[in-house]
């Protein structure tokens, strides 16, 4: 896909979503979703758009991801701690963490049943569940 297609989609995307398309929004838009579904922390993403020679600050890849993630573009998932990735797979799904390699992977729909969930308190509403399911390797 050409790069101008690529702005293009980025720029509808965040227009769909209700965000203005500025230079920063549209280039990291680019990157996140060119590769198609995946995972992404801040600093990942920060060091693909000064690789692609996009000068931006940790700060700015931060916010704007948060704002993504607000306008519903991407989802926010929280594995270990203070260590967050950015999915681009908004639809419902559950994910496997790799220890030691830090590396998320969605577990595919038919992986995973869940019977029941416990009903909220009074005057709340379940908006999602996230199930992280952790992986090792095997021990001899």
């Amino acid at each position: 896909m050409s790069v101008a297609i690529e702005h293009r989609l980025s720029e509808d995307r965040l227009r769909a979503c209700g965000l203005r398309p500025t230079r920063q929004r549209v280039a990291l838009a680019d990157l996140l979703f060119a590769k198609g579904d995946r995972h992404v922390t801040v600093e990942e993403l920060h060091g693909e758009a000064l690789g692609a020679g996009f000068p931006i600050s940790l700060a700015t890849v931060y916010n704007t991801l948060h704002q993504f993630t607000d306008a519903g573009m991407i989802r926010v998932l929280a594995v270990e701690g203070a260590k967050t990735y950015f999915d681009t797979n908004t639809s419902d799904h559950h994910h496997f963490f790799i220890e030691g390699d830090n590396e998320v992977i969605d577990i595919p729909n038919s992986g995973l049943s869940l019977e029941q969930l416990p009903k909220p308190p009074e005057g709340m509403e379940i908006a999602h569940v996230d199930i992280v399911v952790r992986l090792r390797q095997k021990r001899s």
